[in-house]
């Protein structure tokens, strides 16, 4: 690749020319015309190097998502996913009779609920962010804190907590076999009408699996049409990967390398305060870590963060150019075994704000047209 010579910011709109260094090799700098080439050409390999921490492992770089595939244990019927998207929509399942899936997965909200936190049973508010589920196919490990290893094992987790469905699976069972019109569906789906709690799960699953986001213009652009970016945009796909080094965590064609971090959001012995996967592991090394998210759909999955405390894009972007909140115990909290860690890969990195408003730019170009699934027109009765 020639090299060629640098040049400067002029105005956050990009008035001019933008100077973005590859810093894995300072010696390197491109054109927003030279990335937009590169990046759009069709070959990754050509891509410039990302920046990554050495501790950083399975790597995958950016990409199109792949065709979706279903557990040998559970495969695809279109029986079972029409099963699952009513079993979804069905607020039988949930102890009031007026909770579904959908209460906190809306397909018209970008399949979160667009709350802080979401709320359940008797209007009892959550502790975290409802996470979106489009594109939970791609996933293997679920909720914030991956105590769920698999889709079916997911589904349980809402019917029977008491903040959100507040029922107990044998009695959501029950209810469903009470209603003759779901005999034929389970018939249909299974091979036989018998409603049992491993179909409810492989039904839902099922139909979650098929909640795949549509090609964005990343995804476009990436293939070969390098008229679907702006300069922009470009600029912003070039220091995700780079200076702005977002790609150590999210990376992969999910936006999300499916592991935990503490980001440094664990508001210890504060308001607010949750210790993340330390609560499913009990391992003090995971206090305050959370699941990497996925970025695709990002401009219309907000709030953000586990807490749902940050409503705007650019208000996290700013927070991780800070460096994230990194504090250091002090006094007592030294000898403090759960006292949290925030992690090494995230750095202040004085991004200037047309590197942001770049950044901001390129998110939304991963952000596509959502598909509305219809909920059933009528449920079976």
């Amino acid at each position: 690749m020639k090299k060629i010579i640098g040049f400067t910011v002029l105005s956050f709109l990009f008035v001019g020319l933008v100077s973005l260094k590859n810093h894995k090799d300072d010696e390197k700098y491109y054109s927003v015309a030279d990335l937009k080439k590169i990046y759009s050409g069709g070959d990754v390999s050509k891509w410039p190097k990302p920046t990554l921490d050495s501790s950083v492992v399975d790597f995958q770089d950016l990409g199109v998502l792949p065709k979706v595939t279903f557990p040998a244990e559970n495969p695809y019927t279109e029986a079972k996913r029409d099963l699952g998207k009513i079993l979804f929509f069905d607020p039988r399942l949930s102890k009031s009779g007026q909770i579904s899936c959908a209460s906190c997965h809306d397909p018209e909200l970008g399949w979160g609920d667009g709350k802080r936190v979401s709320h359940g049973h008797d209007r009892t508010p959550g502790t975290r962010n409802s996470k979106p589920i489009i594109n939970v196919a791609y996933s293997n490990i679920f909720f914030w804190d991956g105590r769920a290893a698999s889709l079916e094992d997911q589904a349980r987790f809402p019917i029977v907590d008491t903040k959100e469905m507040n029922n107990h699976m044998d009695i959501a069972v029950k209810t469903i076999k009470k209603i003759k019109g779901y005999q034929p569906l389970f018939e249909k789906a299974f091979g036989d009408g018998k409603v049992t709690e491993e179909k409810i799960f492989k039904a839902i699953a099922t139909f979650e699996r098929t909640v795949v986001s549509r090609k964005s213009r990343f995804d476009k652009f990436i293939e070969g049409d390098s008229t679907q970016l702006s300069d922009k945009e470009v600029a912003g796909l070039h220091l995700f990967r780079t200076k702005a080094r977002c790609i150590n965590c999210h990376n992969s064609a999910l936006f999300s390398d499916n592991q935990f971090h503490n980001a440094g959001l664990t508001y210890y012995g504060r308001k607010y305060e949750d210790l993340g996967r330390y609560n499913i592991t009990k391992n003090a090394d995971d206090v305050g870590k959370f699941r990497t998210p996925s970025l695709r759909e990002v401009g219309k999955t907000g709030p953000y963060m586990h807490n749902g405390l940050f409503p705007e894009l650019r208000g996290v972007l700013n927070l991780y150019n800070a460096g994230m909140p990194n504090v250091k115990p002090k006094g007592e909290q030294v000898n403090d075994k759960l006292f949290p860690k925030t992690s090494p890969l995230l750095k202040k990195l004085e991004l200037d704000k047309a590197e942001l408003d770049a950044l901001e730019a390129f998110l939304q170009s991963i952000t596509s047209v959502i598909y509305r699934e219809p909920a059933p027109e009528k449920l079976p009765g």
